[in-house]
């Protein structure tokens, strides 16, 4: 079945109109398989590659491409045994990328050689990312709950200074804070991740959602003797998770504040164009630099990690943010220049007036119950009216 076709190679030896190919029974085998594949003949020639082969950069034109594999090849050709293996790929000339890629290369009858190939780059990055990720956990758990130790040891050997015991009583207050903030958004986190988002979504007031998000950062804003200034209103709503979209919007009007100056302003304002929602977030801060910005995102990422403890954040809020808006098939992008602060903006999809009506029921988050009445026309016909339910 692998065999070359003879009238195949037989032609080739005379004229160049034809090249070496597998038969059609094998080539309908390795579709099946559906992994990329390259036939390789006793001169390291390349006989037949799947397109994916291409694209993955192990052949170009009639040669493989990678050293690596070439001597992995003569390997298998003169022991006659299978190799399985994988190897890291180079591919792209300006903006290189690697590539991981697991190969399995077997000999086929006497001549050929076999190389099947998957591609394992978002495999081997998710396990990165996994595992970058619990030893960040574990990283920033062990600061709070070692300093919690010590002040504790502290207020312990200071018992009778009223003074020492009042002031680590506040440490220790500021780190359980600190250690309890890491814990929630660890947990909300893992909840975007394993969340169905369309069966909780509901009809959402942006309105709503940002006056929420306003009050519940008020306190702290006050703190700083900060102005929360808002602008703009949002004609239609939007469609998703209430929860976790005040989560995302919190995070943002949270950042701006542990970011600015005392006595400055944060803005958020609404604006609403070709059928899209944008809500953005506008701070005072030092800015962050250009080429921070595309990795801002990044879980546990800080641009000054000492300032960023010093405020209290945790590294995970704008990690939040991108997963909720990513399932809500909306954007997250930020401006931002140093020295003149940072804008955030949430870009989501409006409800048009079809679809609200469709959705239109109990589950219209942060506005008045609305049901269906049947209206009958003089014609004997009926139309739709909406009539507002009693709150009690």
């Amino acid at each position: 079945m692998w065999a070359v076709n003879k009238s195949d190679r037989d032609r080739a030896q005379w004229a160049d109109v034809e090249e070496p190919s597998i038969s059609d029974g094998a080539a309908e085998v390795l579709a099946v398989i559906g992994r990329a594949y390259v036939i390789v003949d006793a001169v390291d020639g390349v006989v037949q590659a799947s397109p994916g082969a291409y694209a993955l950069g192990l052949v170009k034109g009639h040669t493989i491409v990678s050293q690596e594999l070439v001597e992995m090849i003569h390997r298998v050709r003169s022991r006659g045994i299978i190799v399985e293996r994988e190897i890291k790929i180079t591919r792209g000339t300006v903006n290189k990328t690697q590539l991981v890629i697991d190969l399995r290369i077997a000999p086929v009858g006497d001549e050929y050689i076999l190389v099947l190939a998957d591609d394992r780059t978002e495999i081997a990055r998710v396990q990165e990312v996994r595992n970058d990720f619990v030893a960040n956990v574990s990283h920033e758990l062990k600061t709070p709950v070692g300093a919690i130790g010590l002040m504790a040891e502290a207020i312990e050997s200071s018992a009778d200074d009223e003074e020492s015991v009042k002031y680590f009583s506040t440490r220790l207050q500021k780190e359980s804070k600190r250690l309890a903030a890491l814990v929630q958004d660890v947990i909300e986190l893992s909840r975007l991740q394993s969340t169905d988002v369309v069966r909780q979504s509901k009809l959402v007031d942006v309105n709503n959602l940002v006056a929420s998000a306003v009050d519940y950062n008020r306190i702290m804003a006050e703190g700083k003797d900060i102005q929360l200034l808002v602008g703009g209103r949002a004609r239609r709503p939007i469609h998703g998770d209430p929860e976790l979209l005040g989560t995302a919007l919190r995070n943002l009007v949270e950042n701006a504040i542990r970011y600015s100056p005392e006595k400055t302003k944060v803005g958020i304002g609404i604006t609403e164009k070709n059928g899209q929602i944008k809500i953005s977030v506008k701070d005072q801060g030092p800015g962050i630099p250009e080429d921070e910005q595309d990795r801002i995102f990044e879980r546990f990422y800080r641009v000054d990690p000492a300032r960023s403890r010093q405020t209290g954040g945790t590294g995970l809020g704008l990690s939040i943010v991108k997963h909720v808006m990513g399932q809500h098939g909306g954007e997250i992008t930020l401006w931002s220049i140093p020295g003149e602060g940072s804008t955030f903006t949430m870009t989501l999809p409006a409800v048009d007036e079809q679809s609200e009506q469709d959705l239109l029921g109990p589950d219209i988050e942060g506005t008045q119950t609305v049901s269906a009445k049947k209206l009958t026309t003089p014609g004997g016909g009926s139309v739709s009216a909406l009539k507002k339910k009693d709150a009690n």
